[in-house]
């Protein structure tokens, strides 16, 4: 995605804005003439897989990883206070994750303006939506909000707990088969 990785990180605001993120994987889908997908994201990737669910006729299912409710927030502070740091304000919460962009050579600035034109998704729209969602989170992680009450919105998910934290569930062997068991009762893996 761009802004990560060995994708471009344009140093121009105007270049995350408008869901530039969820039209990207769009017109790859468009490139690759793929008439369906499911779409699998996780914290920031959930975010942009809810913009996915209202934009992209052709996402059939979705997992929501790593996140709850408090993104359907426009002015939701988390997403605030990370963009202040990553453009250099002191935020002691934070410090470790800016120590870490720094440390791993990450576009600090590109990882900022992500921040600041980061899509929330309402929860009346997402109230609309009518593809099968798995919600899933560790059963350590509330950073971003409660995942369950972001289930209750979602009129046709299901959610599922897995050991860890933020930083962790992801890569538990509980997720990833809470994340197989939730494509095969959806069939993803049959024939489209």
């Amino acid at each position: 995605m761009r802004g990560n990785g060995k994708s471009d990180k344009p140093h121009d605001a105007i270049a995350y804005e408008n869901d530039a993120e969820a039209k990207d994987i769009m017109k790859l889908m468009d490139l690759l003439k793929i008439k369906q997908y499911s779409a699998i994201g996780y914290s920031r990737g959930s975010i942009i897989t809810t913009r996915l669910l209202v934009l992209d006729k052709r996402v059939q299912n979705a997992v929501l990883g790593g996140m709850g409710l408090d993104f359907t927030n426009p002015e939701w502070l988390r997403r605030k206070m990370f963009y202040r740091a990553l453009m250099g304000d002191s935020i002691p919460e934070l410090k470790g994750v800016v120590d870490y962009v720094k440390s791993q050579g990450l576009d600090q600035l590109a990882l900022a303006y992500l921040q600041k034109a980061q899509p929330s998704t309402s929860k009346e729209i997402l109230g609309k939506v009518n593809q099968p969602v798995l919600v899933i989170y560790g059963d350590k992680d509330s950073d971003n909000g409660s995942a369950a009450e972001l289930a209750k919105i979602l009129p046709h998910s299901s959610i599922a707990t897995t050991p860890g934290d933020h930083n962790h569930a992801a890569a538990t062997t509980e997720f990833s088969k809470e994340v197989l068991n939730f494509m095969k009762k959806n069939n993803y893996f049959s024939p489209l």
